[in-house]
């Protein structure tokens, strides 16, 4: 079935309804693009395609994008408006919103017209460059389906009319619309001017680097010598062989100054005949003229509105379920103390809900966002605390000895390369323990120690643990004021959630108080003279002794009878015991104080230590140190007692409906009290909505014409194909090689057509093809809510 003109008026205008109320703030909309140098022509352009004559001073600068709307129907009517930019405050909007020009366009041209709406606008005062839009709308029988963004023309130097920082203001602007992944983007060239001189033209192409959405319109092919290279290229450029895009180059040959006055039949028959002779014929007759730059025009904005029908419902989709989004975080009208009171409690109830989430680690509320994303993971608590936990046990095991003890006697290094304490020879620090204890004897034997020395080592040793363990509450406190800061943010309006906020983060420190406190309480009983009883103190004692002995024993052997004996277990060796057992005694320690200091250090160790990664550097230990006594006490210590009893367990407690009843008429008032912000915004976000959800039922409706029709949906493989640097679907049109037969066949082409629903059986240009987009991950909802608010229009909780 074929796509109609009533269709096709009826696509446009959906799009065009969506743009007027300002959606395209909001969502991106298909469009054409007019962009160029000031001096490319894009005037004669928009004149030629319209029919009606559009301001051509030199130097004159268009402070605002023109929205030119063409619609095909039975009488000629034009209608001229301003839609109001987002920064335009109020009054502003509502007047240029109701202004209405004095003059008229089909009496005293748009040149009148367009001065008249830059003086509304204030740009005869301000000088400077607006985001309104001059919307004109032309109806008569000879016109296109087709709507044409102009933007202000590109300029490299000031002048009276325009300064400096209006160059860097128009490619701000230009380059922003080209960055809209659905627009087309008609690049104006002059082959007057060098190509690879023209900024368009490599602005176009930092847009759309593959040249899949930008059709090139190459004016003022008159101004080129005949025969010259010059003419030659821009030939080839016309015929898409030197700069490639998907949708082609066109030619227009427009007035010249002595033809100003000319009209537009007298124009379009000049430009007929120019491209009738010369090497201009072998440009394909449908990619000259602006007869069917029209229908090619028309076609191209048909089909790419078409191919993003899809992406542009879930676009305005989201857009409905953020403006539902945010009416509910905005709540009902708040004039009144029970009103007030009524969504404090809805607040409380929903943060509660989200934090209880957010500790037990369920996450199935959208608020948390995609588990495959890092972006939400603030916003999952448990994680973080969980992660953060894990990484404070590591830097404990690895940092926090205030020196890391080596004994190179034994057969294993120190292998944990992590560790930043300053590292020191087992032997060495027996001595120093040895001059310790010199002087700080009891009544113990010689060869004994002292026991208090164990504890004196232990803190000395465990000094580093107060700094590792501030530093994991500063983190955890930051982990919990920005979930719950999201976390309010998600459920309260934005001037509530400022209150809120404060009044919530006041009682984290109030925890963090008693956090700090607990902290110290264990820091104090970790550090105390040691107790324990495990009986793997004495095993751990023992097996670290006995590791020694054997490392001992086996370097003997090595130097009596060589160290291949360790190579071949089956190896036999005759030896005298009397002889062994003498070279064994010569191992035993005959100083007594080095002796009781090594005991003691053992002591020390075997009650700090807990790392499964330190026993390593006592390989003959048959097991790792699982003792669960002073190091691992303590990381379970801060874990449990201090940052889950005191402050994670403790957060959807802080704004429990019990805390907000006992609230105040002064409290509840300052944090649910309604602003003015509040109130437009509200009216904002409903009148908003409404007009996305009449745009969505229209979408959703073309989009069901459209399958019943069969027309087929575009392949996003179509993107990657080459460009098509001829398309025609009527043998009529055909164009070969030949010189002769390309004036042939120009010859045949009718002057001055108008653009009809036939012209789009004659040209067919290859459908714009959608970027393909993921399909987007269902998100979780609470009691399934989106869905009510989405089909009543209240906003869900």
């Amino acid at each position: 079935m074929d796509f109609t003109s009533g269709d096709h008026r009826n696509l446009l205008d959906i799009i065009d309804s969506l743009r007027a109320q300002g959606i395209s703030r909001y969502v991106d909309l298909p469009e054409i693009i007019v962009c160029g140098d000031q001096s490319a022509g894009k005037s004669s352009v928009l004149e030629a395609i319209s029919g009606m004559r559009f301001p051509t001073k030199d130097g004159l600068c268009t402070r605002f994008a023109t929205e030119l709307v063409l619609r095909r129907g039975p009488e000629a009517s034009t209608k001229v408006c301003i839609t109001p930019g987002q920064g335009r405050y109020d009054k502003e909007r509502d007047d240029l919103e109701r202004w209405q020009p004095r003059t008229s366009i089909d009496k005293d041209g748009l040149e009148s017209v367009t001065e008249e709406a830059m003086e509304v606008m204030g740009v005869p005062v301000a000088r400077r460059f607006y985001d309104d839009t001059l919307r004109i709308e032309l109806t008569g029988p000879n016109q296109p389906h087709l709507t044409m963004v102009d933007l202000p023309g590109l300029f490299r130097a000031a002048n009276k009319e325009q300064s400096d920082d209006d160059v860097d203001t128009v490619r701000s602007m230009v380059e922003k619309y080209m960055a809209r992944p659905r627009s087309i983007i008609l690049a104006v060239v002059s082959a007057k001017n060098e190509y690879v001189l023209q900024e368009v033209t490599s602005m176009a192409k930092q847009a759309d680097p593959q040249g899949l959405r930008t059709m090139g319109l190459i004016t003022k092919p008159d101004t080129l010598d005949d025969g010259s290279d010059s003419e030659a290229y821009w030939v080839r450029l016309a015929q898409n062989n030197e700069v490639e895009l998907r949708l082609g180059w066109h030619v227009l040959r427009n007035r010249n100054f002595e033809q100003r006055g000319s009209s537009s039949a007298q124009r379009d028959a000049k430009e007929e005949e120019f491209f009738a002779n010369g090497i201009w014929t072998g440009v394909d007759p449908l990619h000259c003229g602006v007869g069917s730059l029209r229908t090619r025009l028309s076609s191209v904005l048909k089909d790419q509105i078409l191919s993003q029908l899809p992406s542009l419902i879930r676009d305005v989709e989201s857009s409905i379920h953020v403006c539902t989004d945010r009416l509910g975080r905005l709540g009902p009208v708040r004039r009144t103390q029970e009103e007030q009171l009524r969504y404090l409690l809805r607040v409380g109830e929903d943060f509660t809900s989200l934090t209880k989430q957010a500790i037990d680690g369920t996450y199935t509320d959208r608020f948390f966002g995609s588990r495959k994303k890092l972006e939400g993971y603030a916003t999952r608590l448990r994680a973080v605390v969980q992660n953060r936990l894990l990484d404070f046990r590591d830097e404990m095991l690895s940092n926090g000895q205030s020196q890391r003890i080596i004994d190179p006697d034994t057969e294993a290094g120190d292998e944990d390369e992590r560790s930043e304490s300053p590292r020191i020879p087992r032997a060495q620090y027996v001595e120093e323990v040895a001059h310790r204890l010199k002087y700080s004897r009891g009544r113990e034997l010689p060869g004994l120690f002292n026991p208090l020395i164990v504890g004196d080592l232990f803190i000395d040793q465990s000094q580093p643990w107060r700094a590792i363990a501030k530093d994991l509450v500063a983190d955890i406190m930051e982990a919990v004021h920005n979930m719950t800061e999201l976390a309010i943010e998600h459920v309260a309006a934005s001037d509530v959630a400022d209150e809120v906020i404060k009044f919530v983060h006041e009682s984290i420190e109030a925890l963090k108080v008693e956090l700090d406190n607990k902290i110290n309480e264990l820091l104090t009983m970790a550090t105390n003279h040691p107790i324990t009883y495990n009986r793997q103190l004495t095993e751990n004692v023992q097996k670290a002794q006995q590791a020694r002995q054997k490392s001992a024993i086996k370097q003997l052997i090595r130097n009596t009878f060589g160290s291949q004996h360790f190579e071949d277990a089956d190896r036999k060796i005759n030896l005298n015991p009397v002889k062994f057992v003498d070279l064994l005694a010569q191992s035993l320690e005959p100083d007594m104080e080095l002796f009781g200091s090594s005991a003691a250090v053992d002591y020390m160790e075997a009650y700090y230590k807990a790392s499964p990664t330190y026993p390593a550097r006592f390989l003959v230990l048959t097991m790792t140190l699982h003792t669960q006594v002073a190091l691992n006490r303590f990381i379970d210590d801060v874990s449990v007692l201090a940052i889950e009893n005191c402050l994670v367990g403790k957060v959807s407690e802080l704004f429990r409906s019990d805390k907000i009843l006992n609230m105040g008429p002064e409290d509840i008032s300052r944090l649910a009290g309604e602003t003015t912000e509040s109130s437009v915004e509200r009216k904002r976000l409903v009148e908003k909505r409404k007009v996305l959800n009449a745009g969505l039922q229209e979408l959703v409706g073309l989009k069901k014409m459209r399958q019943i029709s069969g027309l087929a949906e575009s392949d996003p493989e179509e993107v990657k194909r080459k460009p098509e640097k001829t398309v025609l679907n009527s043998p009529k049109a055909s164009v070969t090689a030949s010189v002769t037969e390309g004036s042939s066949a120009r010859s045949s082409r009718n002057k001055a057509t108008p653009v009809g629903d036939e012209d789009f059986e004659v040209y067919t240009v290859p459908r714009i093809s959608p970027w393909k987009e993921p399909e987007p991950e269902p998100e979780p909802t609470r009691d399934h809510e989106w869905d009510f608010a989405l089909s009543t229009g209240y906003g869900a909780r």
